[in-house]
């Protein structure tokens, strides 16, 4: 914290929104188009518009040609036609093609750059009138009255001991009316939003899948433009949910990676590791051959469905996108979804400008959601998801094919979620997976993969990820689960140190470890303690959602920090 309360400038808009992805300039560019006239501003933490997108990902241009129908004269780079949908199972050895899923089928998708989709959106929204300020991290909500109105962003120089440095910035009150929350999954501001408005109340437990992700450049001669390949099975256990995807982009892209459900129970497993092991099974071996990895990132996935939206609206402002938890896990996409709310938002966003009463809470919007295509379609698939935490992998492929061709989506009952930091269970009890060491040409360890992300963070800036009560880590999180985070964590932020971490971890990849710049030693004692790097982070929310304490709490860090993914992430 600062040293003393300062007093910010302020400036105002008619709307503010906080995220710089799909949603939020979905959101930006159709308030533009219905109103020219509105003042409109975006802030966006990630040092420029697409810096901190990762997706895999297959577009379903649903959304976008509502948004901008001519979009296909002047598409975003890299988009290329999906072409060729393949569904595997996966033995250790062997690639079983089952036959592909209705919600799988890609015919007039197409294989993209999210990045670069969100960069090509950020022009379109700047040239109607946007104002978008990148870099600018927006770190607390201002509520007054119990309304929202607005957000303090780009605060920085603070020093790690809460002093203010040389290059201090006290930051700026952004204020409007209505303020749009587009931050994605288990976003920082949205998650005390909810908190504070009861905006969870009635609804299931969100949970989560986490997502890794490599881009590779591959010879031409193997490179099939416009390949969808999807896998589940081997290296998971039946017990695990999660699974791959393989798609070819441009002239020799390939855009691989591995979503492990964060609701596993083994707290020995690593999700990292399990997506390396994965890259050496034959089939995915052969398409890798002779290609060099590129890129690297990491992104938490709500993965709870409609049961899990919570309450969208409160007074000042909206839930829009992701951080609302509009992904169709069946069909692995989320970006039509997330665009279609903030255009619907801003819609109703419009609706109240118009009116000249400015009612506080857009009533309208979660109204308009409900009958949008975005619920239809959740509600159809709503039982899939939860199916593989109640029957396990078989009897959930079982459900799930006679839910989508037999009922398509209509039964009589919504299943719900349970909380993913409940579901491990003690080490001792747990299978102990031992991983096999990378051989720096097909599978890598987490830090050369960090680095490949680009991800940076001021050193001296306050430690963004915080134990809440330090003295909690060593009974739980050491002494019942042998330090989960150290394993869940795909940046290797979190490291048990000590002699007899040392003995215990002895061999699982990237534990070793003394304290680096920008780290600190949070919890623990002369035996064992954790050590927080938290210049690693590449802000995927995995920690803030899977500690069984829900003792670690992700802040935001200065704007401009964190990764930088390149323009074919």
């Amino acid at each position: 914290m600062a040293e003393e309360t300062e007093q910010r400038e302020a400036m105002e808009f008619d709307v503010l929104i906080v995220g710089g992805g799909p949603a939020g300039l979905a959101a930006a560019i159709r308030l533009k188009q219905l109103m020219p006239e509105v003042a409109v501003c975006l802030v966006e933490k990630g040092s420029e518009i697409g810096a901190h997108i990762l997706s895999g990902a297959v577009l379903e241009p649903r959304a976008l040609d509502e948004l901008i129908p001519d979009w296909r004269d002047d598409p975003p780079a890299l988009t290329t036609p999906a072409r060729d949908d393949r569904f595997m199972y996966l033995t250790a050895t062997r690639a079983i093609r089952l036959p592909t899923p209705r919600t799988m089928h890609n015919e007039g998708n197409y294989i993209v750059s999210l990045g670069n989709v969100c960069r090509w959106l950020g022009a379109k929204a700047e040239a109607l009138g946007v104002e978008i300020y990148p870099g600018f991290a927006a770190s607390e909500t201002i509520i007054e009255d119990g309304q929202v109105r607005g957000v303090v962003a780009g605060v920085m120089g603070i020093r790690r001991d809460g002093t203010r440095g040389p290059n201090y910035q006290p930051g700026m009150e952004l204020r409007a009316p209505y303020t749009l929350f587009a931050e994605g999954c288990r976003g920082s501001l949205s998650k005390k939003l909810m908190e504070r408005y009861n905006l969870r109340e009635g609804v299931a437990p969100q949970t989560y899948g986490l997502g890794i992700k490599e881009l590779w450049e591959i010879p031409k001669e193997r490179h099939q433009p416009g390949l969808v390949w999807h896998s589940v099975g081997w290296p998971l256990t039946s017990d695990t949910y999660g699974g791959s995807w393989l798609y070819m982009l441009g002239e020799n892209l390939v855009s691989i990676g591995f979503v492990v459900g964060l609701d596993y129970p083994n707290p020995w497993l690593s999700p990292f590791e399990e997506f390396q092991r994965f890259k050496t099974h034959p089939e995915v071996r052969k398409m890798l051959e002779g290609g060099k990895r590129i890129a690297y990132g990491a992104r938490a996935l709500n993965e709870g469905g409609i049961q899990a939206t919570p309450k969208l609206v409160f007074p000042g402002g909206a839930l829009i996108g992701d951080c609302a938890g509009f992904l169709n896990v069946p069909k692995i996409k989320g970006t039509h979804t997330s665009m279609k709310s903030g255009m619907v938002a801003a819609e109703a966003v419009a609706e109240a400008l118009r009116g000249g009463a400015r009612p506080p809470v857009l009533e309208s919007y979660e109204r308009m959601m409900r009958e949008s295509w975005v619920w239809k379609e959740l509600h159809d698939v709503r039982n899939i998801r939860p199916a593989f935490a109640k029957f396990g992998f078989w009897g959930a492929m079982a459900w799930s094919a006679v839910d989508a061709y037999l009922l398509r989506g209509k039964a009589p009952w919504t299943w719900r979620h349970h909380q993913d930091h409940e579901t491990l269970k003690p080490a001792s009890q747990a299978r102990k997976i031992e991983y096999p060491k990378p051989d720096g040409v097909l599978t890598f360890d987490r830090l050369s993969s960090v680095f490949l992300s680009n991800t940076n963070h001021e050193e001296d800036q306050p430690v963004h990820l915080v134990l809440k009560d330090p003295s909690r880590w060593k009974g739980t999180n050491w002494d019942l689960y042998r330090s989960p985070e150290s394993r869940y964590c795909p940046a290797a932020v979190y490291e048990a140190v000590g002699p007899e971490a040392e003995r215990e971890l002895k061999g699982t990849p990237d534990a070793q470890a003394d304290a680096v710049p920008g780290a600190t030693a949070e919890a623990g004692d002369g035996g064992v303690r954790l050590v927080i790097n938290a210049q690693n982070c590449v802000h995927c929310k995995t920690c803030d959602i899977k500690d069984p304490l829900q003792n670690i709490d992700w802040r935001t860090p200065e704007g401009g920090g964190g990764p930088n993914y390149i323009g074919g992430m």
